[in-house]
């Protein structure tokens, strides 16, 4: 059975290249605009991993993980991050990984396997 991922970013042709890239991939995938998208969706969605934007409109991304619990997160990023704040951003236990915004696609979509365990 194809795993769900979650892509929540806030550009639309983000979430439109990263989900085309993931269904030809083999993966289901939802898009959620934002945080709150993300977790008036996830209920009914269970995604076995959630790609989110760092920097979004809205609740912030800091308020939003914590509400997610039982999945994991990888998050996607375009601003360059040091390593002392990427510590710090990977500390919740469900944040598994930090992909640097532009990525290849091979990069996307071996990243997604190693996370869900593909």
């Amino acid at each position: 059975m194809a795993k769900t991922i979650m892509i929540v970013d806030d550009e639309e042709d983000i979430r439109t290249t990263v989900k085309t890239i993931l269904e030809k991939a083999g993966y289901n995938v939802i898009a959620a605009v934002n945080g709150d998208d993300c977790l008036s969706k996830i209920a009914e969605a269970k995604p076995d991993l959630i790609l989110l934007d760092i920097m979004m409109p809205g609740t912030p991304v800091k308020d939003i993980v914590p509400k997610i619990k039982g999945t994991k997160i990888a998050y996607l990023s375009v601003v360059r991050v040091g390593e002392a704040e990427k510590e710090d951003l990977l500390k919740s236990k469900n944040i598994v990984d930090f992909i640097q915004k532009p990525f290849g696609i091979n990069k996307l979509v071996e990243s997604v396997k190693k996370i869900v365990g593909e």
